[in-house]
């Protein structure tokens, strides 16, 4: 992995090395395009269809406008497609990021989001240029499909309001608009919008199984809007849409905004970066094609972001459906997603005045369905029955999602995950005395049997030896008493990290004081420098006290209890 140091006078030709090196497009991005130029073309325009509902609720829904949604999905999917690191990612406006922004415009308004997605695209784009995009894939499954949970659900909460036709209350969280807006339904109103949202779920769950492969989500929004106007049936609409892009401009950045939107825009940049890369290796596990570069597609959605948020956009990520569905669609290069960018400015400004005219409450009806397909109840339950801690992790995930944020949940799942992670590695870590006997049966003990089972005693040492288990490991070898010489097999210990090398070290240097002679078997390589750095050796009574094999060890035991009890 390259890598640069942000110190010294070589770090800008670092930087730029890195960047011509992965970072920037380059034409083998493009080498199978005389053969798979159709089918990019006609994945790009199927995507596109399936976009153009989806890109108009996430924008309704996470409070900065349909107009900011479909922009969102305009610009950062073309930027994404170009600069990014997979070769079929669809990128735009997505569910998830959607639940992270609404607070956000709750609190500073739908103006921060420009400068939220400029600050997170400059920090993910800056992660991408550093070589993190492996570790940060390092997440728990558990917490991976907890939070998906979690997102499914807001999503379905948010839609509340527009599916029974009322004036969304105010707040921030999910659940308790949710529960308001069913509190203020008016009868005739809340009627024409469950009517609408029932008959988008009926097309998009019904029409599938009639004829896969027709854009459901579209055929259903169209449907509803028909039957909206020929009816003229009273209902909230999306409303004017601007017939081309915004200008570009940039977005207040001054050291006091950007103080207080940091953490926001840390949160954004996080899920930005953590959606990406899992809709990229989703698409990796579709296709025989070549893998995804994480640390360029991080630096692609940085990029997308900040010229997102430059156009008037909304942060943008990812979009594992849409991913999907460009893959089925049979595109082989980056090209269908610049195409199904393309597709969305067409409508943009060919027909934006029929955009308007789209019923809230059929986008309802969209991200409801959309949500109900986002829980994977297979996987939900696998992880279930895999243990009680794993489902533990996954409930609190998904929990905290709902209840607080998602950035919150994810953080608390990785803690809980390794914290319970730690605690199993620590009690498979143990402690065990052996019967010589047993352990070297090759060597003849009928003569001195009793003496050196009262003399003598062999302990087995397995598993990791750190952090999380090396208390319990001095408390059991510190209660050694009445014998001479204790074997410590080390072979058996995976890990050793300081902590466990210092309570070794503890145990050598506490039974060496109590006149017991400690004899090593079986250190490895691996472990023998940190056992060197706290001093281990250094307690042993002789140098010679380290040994291979366990017949040789046992064989020097034997021989320092034969000169005790002479000296006796």
């Amino acid at each position: 992995m390259t890598s640069f140091s942000p110190l010294g006078s070589g770090s800008a030709r670092a930087a730029l090395r890195l960047l011509g090196k992965r970072s920037l497009p380059r034409r083998s991005d493009y080498a199978e395009l005389r053969t798979t130029w159709k089918a990019d073309a006609l994945a790009g325009v199927t995507v596109g269809v399936v976009a153009l509902p989806l890109a108009l609720a996430f924008g309704v829904t996470s409070g900065v406008g349909a107009a900011a949604g479909v922009t969102t999905a305009i610009v950062a999917g073309i930027v994404a497609a170009i600069f990014g690191g997979s070769s079929l990612q669809v990128s735009g406006p997505t569910g998830a990021m959607a639940v992270v922004l609404l607070p956000i415009v709750a609190m500073y308004g739908s103006a921060a989001v420009l400068t939220v997605a400029v600050m997170a695209g400059v920090i993910v784009a800056v992660i991408g240029l550093l070589g993190l995009g492996r570790t940060i894939t390092y997440i728990p499954w558990p917490v991976i499909e907890g939070f998906t949970f979690g997102i499914a659900a807001i999503i379905a909460l948010q839609q509340v309001p527009y599916a029974l036709g009322v004036a969304k209350p105010a707040g921030d969280h999910a659940l308790p608009i949710a529960l308001a807006a069913i509190g203020a339904i008016e009868a005739p109103s809340t009627l024409i919008s469950l009517a609408l949202v029932a008959l988008v779920a009926a097309v998009m769950v019904g029409l599938p199984r009639l004829r896969r492969g027709l854009p459901a989500s579209l055929i259903a929004v169209v449907l509803a809007t028909v039957v909206a106007e020929v009816a003229g049936l009273d209902t909230g609409r999306i409303g004017a849409l601007p017939a081309s892009l915004p200008m570009p401009g940039l977005p207040l950045l001054d050291p006091a905004t950007v103080r207080a939107l940091m953490g926001s825009a840390l949160a954004v940049a996080a899920l930005a970066a953590i959606e990406s890369l899992l809709s990229a290796r989703v698409a990796d596990g579709m296709t025989d094609t070549r893998r995804s570069d994480p640390d360029r597609e991080l630096f692609g959605q940085g990029l997308a972001n900040i010229v997102s948020g430059i156009f008037g956009g909304m942060p943008a990520t990812g979009a594992i459906a849409r991913t999907a569905v460009n893959v089925r669609s049979g595109a082989r290069t980056r090209v269908s997603a610049i195409v199904h960018a393309l597709v969305l400015l067409a409508v943009v400004i060919f027909a934006a005045s029929l955009v308007a005219k789209i019923p809230l409450a059929a986008l309802a009806g969209v991200l409801i369905v959309t949500a109900f397909r986002m829980v994977d109840l297979r996987s939900a339950r696998a992880i279930l029955r895999t243990s009680r801690s794993e489902g533990a992790v996954f409930c609190l995930t998904a929990i905290i999602t709902i209840l607080f944020d998602l950035v919150l949940a994810v953080e608390l799942g990785i803690a809980v995950a390794a914290l319970l992670a730690l605690r199993s590695m620590a009690l498979e870590a143990g402690v065990e005395r052996e019967d010589i006997v047993e352990v070297a049966p090759e060597i003849d003990l009928a003569a001195e049997q009793r003496l050196l089972h009262e003399r003598i005693a062999v302990y087995r040492i397995d598993g990791a030896l750190f952090f999380g288990a090396a208390q319990r490991f001095l408390d059991e070898l510190t209660d050694v008493a009445d014998v001479e010489v204790v074997i410590l097999r080390l072979s058996g210990i995976r890990h050793l990290d300081a902590t466990g090398a210092n309570a070794l070290a503890e145990i050598v240097r506490d039974l060496e004081r109590r006149s017991i002679t400690v004899l090593l078997k079986g250190v490895r390589d691996a472990d023998r420098r940190s056992l060197v750095a706290v001093g281990a050796f250094d307690h042993l009574r002789s140098d010679d006290h380290l040994f291979t094999s366990l017949p040789d060890a046992i064989e020097h035991a034997r021989e320092h209890v034969r000169q005790a009890a002479a000296a006796h």
